[in-house]
């Protein structure tokens, strides 16, 4: 599904990092997203969860539909327009939680600042190519 072929045709950003830190780094990331909805969903609170659970829905759908947007329709700037999109939606996502768990919205903000980092090196192909 990814064309790996043409993403290593493109002018990529400083700071790129090698291609193998990203499968080992989403790992860790999406294991603390499961383990923070999980303290999230278990967190006894009298605020409503509601808005944490769309927010988090949300950018999870924004989280899949980046890898088609760049990687299958080779459209960097459709991606980047998807990943701000991402980036907005993890920001409520961490916020919403927070409120009912602290610990749970901790435990995205290392994903946050990874999008924020992602969100750079796609709008650095987005300008250089």
């Amino acid at each position: 599904m990814t064309d790996l072929n043409w993403y290593d045709t493109l002018i990529k950003p400083a700071l790129t990092p090698p291609s193998g830190i990203f499968t080992p780094a989403w790992v860790f990331l999406y294991v603390s997203i499961v383990v923070s909805l999980l303290i999230f969903i278990t967190a006894k609170t009298s605020l409503s969860k509601k808005e944490g659970y769309i927010y988090f829905g949300l950018q999870i759908l924004f989280n899949i539909l980046w890898m088609p947007a760049f990687f299958v329709l080779h459209n960097p700037a459709l991606a980047l327009g998807v990943i701000i999109i991402l980036d907005v939606l993890t920001f409520m996502n961490i916020r919403e939680f927070y409120k009912c768990s602290k610990l749970a919205g901790l435990l995205l903000l290392p994903y946050f600042l990874w999008l924020l980092f992602a969100t750079y090196l796609n709008a650095g192909i987005v300008f250089l190519n």
